[in-house]
């Protein structure tokens, strides 16, 4: 069974960087789209970014003011999140998720990375 999971977490301070990755167990041709989303203590999950796999079209939460970059390696079956000028407001749960072709939803969610931004 396919499996996603992230990796790169971890605590840094404000302005710091951190790259996160998905690894995808099986083919990553297997989907459509990869996608990061978070869940900020207390709040709702939100989305982040996605890439679509074939193209490497992506798109962004307009919230993230172009600090952060989703990009993949398919010869590597793995998706990244660079992400930069880290706020104390990005601390949260960072997942993984895919979507296989002919779905509207991400089906496939990892297990997640904890990112913690404090002085």
């Amino acid at each position: 069974q396919v499996q996603l999971v992230e990796s790169g977490g971890g605590l840094v301070q404000p302005g710091e960087s951190l790259r996160l990755s998905c690894a995808v167990s099986g083919n990553i041709f297997d989907f459509i789209a990869v996608a990061w989303h978070r869940r900020p203590p207390g709040k709702e999950r939100e989305f982040v970014a996605n890439i679509f796999v074939h193209s490497g079209y992506s798109t962004y939460s307009d919230s993230l003011e172009g600090r952060f970059t989703i990009s993949r390696d398919n010869s590597k079956n793995t998706v990244y999140l660079q992400m930069n000028s880290l706020k104390p407001e990005d601390t949260a749960i960072y997942y993984c998720a895919a979507r296989r072709h002919g779905r509207d939803e991400y089906g496939k969610w990892g297990q997640g990375t904890q990112v913690t931004v404090s002085a």
